[in-house]
């Protein structure tokens, strides 16, 4: 049996012109899935991505997009027995999440704790565990380093700065001049990206011990320029310059590629990495988990810089470079009926 939905929809790569919302039929759950009624969906620069068609080996559109959510149970298919009717859950969907309801496998749902906010819990999943692996297993963060970080008031990199801090590092980085004053009572010390005074600050001070940069091509030449000589490394992960200047979009494998190869240089002391997320790396639940617990505990709050309706999503995609604020931007799907 069908139900009928209403959902975002990436007709094709290009330009805004490609996002939509549509009434469309979603089937019962199929075997090992579990249908759920979303909440929240998360909202990021892989929706832009998708939408531009450059997101590393997505689908090929017609695609809903919505790479993370947090719903109810709605409908459990065949042989799936883990969760009830009504059961709060959120999954790293990769898909789907911006829709009404969302069939998922079971496997990849994790069970939200009593007590912790939905929206905390969404944007938990792919914005703030995508910075805890990053921060506590790429770059291994200590107290007294000095991290520098692109992008300090993004969903991402606002998430590296406070677990950094946490880790009792000392915190710069980059973000637009209208976030700077907030940043800075938060412990962080910014800059401007593009007059590259951060690069003669930071080598003044010595370099950084680790550098999170989501831009990728070139931005990651410099940012390497900027590491400690001794024990240092740059992260890079994303990709997103292209899509936040406008430009061109390229394929990002030949700078990931380029930022690999500098491992292979004899007795370099500074090494780089590139970071992804995956729902499959053992890893995942237990570092969500890990994020849970804090924000139950009150360590960690995530800033929520928007939410969008889902009938808004295509205004999302127009807006996404001049939505201004610190945090996470979320997509409201459903009222929680349970709540």
């Amino acid at each position: 049996m069908s139900t009928t939905i209403r959902k975002a929809l990436i007709t094709g790569a290009g330009d805004e012109s490609n996002i939509t919302v549509v009434t469309s039929e979603i089937p019962s759950p199929p075997n090992s899935h579990v249908q759920v009624k979303v909440i929240y969906s998360g909202f990021s620069g892989a929706d832009i991505n998708m939408r531009m068609g450059t997101y590393p080996m997505q689908k090929k559109a017609p695609l809903t997009p919505g790479y993370c959510l947090v719903g109810r149970v709605h409908a459990n298919g065949s042989g799936s027995k883990k969760f009830t009717i009504g059961d709060l859950v959120v999954c790293l969907s990769i898909y789907d999440a911006e829709a009404e309801l969302a069939s998922l496998p079971e496997k990849y749902l994790i069970p939200v704790p009593a007590g912790l906010d939905l929206q905390q819990a969404v944007a938990l999943t792919l914005d703030w565990n995508t910075a805890y692996g990053m921060v506590m297993r790429a770059a291994k963060v200590s107290k007294g380093q000095r991290v520098f970080i692109h992008g300090l008031s993004g969903a991402v990199g606002y998430a590296l700065m406070k677990l950094s801090q946490l880790q009792g590092a000392e915190v710069y980085g980059t973000a637009s001049a209208s976030n700077h004053a907030a940043l800075r009572e938060q412990g962080a010390t910014p800059f401007v990206y593009s007059n590259k005074d951060w690069m003669m600050a930071m080598n003044a001070i010595g370099g950084a011990h680790a550098v999170f940069d989501a831009l990728g091509f070139e931005s990651w030449d410099e940012s390497f320029s900027i590491l400690a000589p001794e024990g240092s490394i740059l992260v890079g992960y994303g990709g997103n310059l292209d899509m936040l200047t406008g430009q061109e979009s390229r394929s990002v494998v030949p700078s990931v590629m380029k930022l690999l190869a500098r491992n292979l240089v004899p007795m370099c002391p500074q090494k780089t990495k590139f970071y992804y997320i995956s729902r499959d790396q053992s890893t995942f639940e237990p570092e969500l988990k890990a994020l849970f617990e804090l924000s139950l505990q009150k360590k960690i709050l995530v800033p929520i810089k928007k939410i969008w309706g889902l009938e808004e999503v295509p205004e999302a995609h127009r807006t996404w470079t001049q939505t201004s604020g610190i945090g996470s931007v979320l997509v409201k799907i459903s009222e929680d009926e349970k709540a």
